[in-house]
């Protein structure tokens, strides 16, 4: 009998979609590329718009709402979720470690409401053996909040180190993992998390240096040339005609402080950069160790390119205020600590909070329109790479059939034939909702299936060539994927016995995951004197 295959899951978090060079960027991901050419890219991957939604999607082959996370972590019962993972799901980690896998998680958790106390919604509790991470969303990169070692607070680990960098922490958690499982000859399943390139912008000035002149030419350039290369890699197959800025933001000949914007993206693909550097290490050390070939790897991210702005509501001081982790940080530099997009703060450094802004989030984004939190392109495509020397896959091929987060777990059960959880000895986990991709990835043809999305009022649901999408409150606007993946042509008055077959597909799928609707959850909130931004999270 063949050794099972180990399985890596590497995510991004707040990625665009053509934020490295396999899919058309500037920024230069040798590492990742490197799985690309030996591996199968995807051109119509989607996750869920959201970090926390994405990872318990990712996790569980479930959409979010059935894990008991729509939004984000925060519990908003009686009239909303949770914001933990429930019981009413299984993790990957959770059935392969019944299958005798060694599990792991290093980086961003972020499916817990509560983060001081250990509690059945804690990585540990469900599945994995190590952890090594924080618990909470975004944070410093040089002291990160909610560190945590096991169930154990972390924290000081990396104040006592003078040159603590959290993407390297991962990474090189990660390879230890490694080593450490190849002398047990235990097959191993391990979820690496970055937090990379999410906000703050926070580099090293000598991977800043990197990259220093080559945002110059600025944003529309920038697309322009992102959109040439994906036109020539195929993976695109000509659905989009034009690439079209973001109209609510300036050409770059118009914009102001334009050596303070350049400096903003050269900040955050010396993050990605990182990121890839990283990996790479993973890479060397699983080839060392002879377990590459027979490793399946995925590289994807959480959501779409991020255009939000800090501080996000009101001024600095409110914000620290909502986030106690920046009220404490003592930069080592001993200077206070500095948030907001302005051009008096130069990003990078460790006392700096910033944020790379719209317009060069629609940059990351090329050719999509709008961003992380929303279910048009822009928010839910996302690069997927494969990678499995030993597992048959069609390399260098790319599959244009489109897929979502839920159909990861069915592929990996596949890949490591292992079983999901009998529903006779646990009937309160529903069916997984995905399907495997295995036979897209062996170049094998697949049916589509139809995919549905759902967050805080922002929906979609594509079937075939048509998506049929919503920006709350707006009303429901149809695309052919076919030809306009960029969501430029609106067809639904042309064809609304279509819309109207869409609408209740997708009316049916909401009521059956359970989605909140987002009318409901505004409504408790406005109630206790409280605004759509607190309610978004």
């Amino acid at each position: 009998m063949a050794k099972p295959p180990n399985v890596l899951l590497i995510l991004a978090d707040d990625m665009g979609f053509s934020d490295i060079a396999c899919y058309g960027s500037e920024i230069e991901t040798p590492h990742i590329d490197r799985l690309a050419a030996g591996g199968v890219r995807f051109s119509q991957f989607y996750n869920t718009a959201r970090c926390s939604p994405s990872r318990a999607s990712l996790l569980t082959g479930l959409h979010p709402h059935q894990t008991g996370i729509g939004i984000l972590t925060k519990d908003d019962r009686p009239h909303g979720y949770p914001g933990s993972l429930n019981e009413r799901c299984t993790t990957v980690a959770e059935i392969l470690s019944a299958a005798r896998y060694a599990t792991a998680l290093v980086g961003k958790w972020h499916l817990a409401s509560d983060i001081r106390q250990p509690n059945a919604a804690w990585p540990t509790r469900r599945g994995f053996d190590h952890f090594y991470g924080t618990l909470a969303g975004s944070c410093s990169y040089f002291q990160p909040a909610s560190l945590t070692r096991g169930e154990r607070n972390a924290e000081g680990e990396a104040t006592a180190q003078a040159d603590y960098y959290y993407t390297d922490a991962i990474s090189q958690e990660a390879c230890t993992f490694v080593r450490e499982k190849s002398q047990h000859q235990q097959p191993f399943f391990m979820y690496v998390a970055y937090t990379a390139p999410h906000w703050p912008l926070q580099a090293s000035e000598e991977d800043i240096a990197k990259n220093r002149g080559r945002y110059d030419e600025g944003w529309d350039v920038l697309r322009e040339r992102r959109m040439q290369r994906l036109r020539e890699s195929g993976l695109l197959a000509g659905a989009v005609p034009a690439c079209e800025r973001d109209p609510e933001e300036p050409a770059w000949d118009d914009a102001q402080d334009k050596a303070w914007e350049a400096r903003r993206m050269e900040v955050y693909a010396a993050q990605v950069q990182r990121m890839d550097q990283g990996i790479g290490d993973i890479l060397a050390t699983l080839e060392e160790t002879g377990q590459l070939d027979n490793t399946l790897v995925f590289f994807m991210s959480d959501n779409g390119a991020c255009a939000e702005v800090l501080p996000l509501d009101g001024s600095a001081q409110a914000f620290k205020k909502r986030r106690p982790d920046l009220d404490r940080l003592k930069p080592r530099n001993g200077r206070d600590l500095q948030v907001g997009n302005e051009p008096a703060i130069v990003p990078g450094p460790e006392d700096t909070y910033a944020s790379y802004g719209r317009a060069w989030a629609n940059l990351s984004n090329t050719p999509f329109r709008l961003y992380k939190r929303w279910t048009h392109e822009g928010g839910i495509a996302t690069p997927l790479i494969v990678h499995w020397p030993a597992g048959g896959l069609a390399n260098g091929a790319i599959v244009r059939s489109p897929f979502q987060l839920t159909d990861v777990l069915p592929t990996i059960l596949e890949a490591t034939q292992v079983a999901y959880p009998d529903k006779d000895k646990v009937p309160h986990v529903p069916p997984a909702e995905g399907c495997s991709m295995l036979s897209a990835l062996r170049g094998q043809p697949t049916n589509d299936h139809t995919l549905y999305w759902e967050h805080t009022g922002n929906a979609a649901v594509r079937r075939g060539r048509w998506k049929l999408v919503r920006e709350y409150p707006k009303p429901w606007e149809l695309y052919d994927m076919d030809t306009d993946r960029a969501e430029t042509s609106d067809l639904a008055a042309r064809h609304p016995h279509i819309v109207g077959e869409l609408v209740a597909q997708w009316q049916a799928w909401a009521d059956r995951v359970g989605v909140v609707p987002w009318d409901e959850v505004l409504a408790a909130y406005r109630a206790a004197g409280k605004n759509e931004a607190e309610a978004a999270g």
